[in-house]
């Protein structure tokens, strides 16, 4: 009985640690680091923008959520507004394993950006989907901010209408880029959390 016990406690111990190893990011503490290859075989790490602001949007191609997005030019739009107006870095996480939907080769994610006139700082090919896990990314698009110094500000849907829908756009908050105007003006983000909407990562 007494080894039983032992075994039981020891069992729950190890699960509890693993469980504290994967444990989903918090806002107001450093983001997960990570260190994923682009599409041109250079390998980056959160470390490497420090002092910058981080967007990072996962995303996958095939999902009706994303066309939603990127077809009227939103995404688009929100990844200038990024880069030119607060300086940020705008990194997109394609974390679809090989053999699943929305898995591109270099070649096609540099397409993809090309023909859809995006404008990410690099795209970050997260194969093995560590990148994804770590910050309990579930969905394409899921997003979040990281400040100059490395602190999750916030994660969460692009907008408040889950919808499929372009022409619902307009008439919906922006999450990101209010938090982004938030942040510049030295203000706490209102709405750090909000609900993700999209496609399932394929991990």
């Amino acid at each position: 009985m007494k080894l039983s016990a032992f075994r039981i406690i020891a069992a729950a111990t190890a699960l509890a640690f693993a469980g504290s190893l994967s444990a989903a990011p918090e806002i107001g503490q450093p983001a997960p680091d990570f260190s994923v290859v682009d599409t041109a075989g250079e390998v980056h790490s959160l470390a490497d923008f420090h002092g910058q602001t981080v967007v990072l949007e996962w995303t996958n191609h095939d999902c009706p959520f994303v066309v939603k997005h990127y077809q009227p030019g939103n995404m688009q739009n929100q990844q200038r507004m990024a880069r030119d107006e607060h300086g940020a870095a705008w990194l997109t996480v394609i974390s679809s394993r090989p053999g699943e939907q929305g898995h591109v080769s270099p070649e096609q994610a540099d397409e993809l950006t090309r023909s859809r006139n995006a404008y990410p700082t690099a795209v970050l090919l997260d194969e093995s989907g560590d990148m994804g896990r770590a910050y309990d990314a579930r969905v394409t698009p899921h997003m979040y901010i990281i400040d100059a110094d490395g602190i999750l500000r916030y994660m969460g849907g692009i907008d408040s209408n889950p919808s499929r829908h372009s022409a619902d756009i307009p008439d919906a908050t922006q999450y990101v880029v209010v938090a982004l105007e938030e942040m510049a003006a030295g203000e706490p983000v209102s709405q750090p959390v909000t609900r993700p909407y999209g496609c399932t990562v394929k991990y």
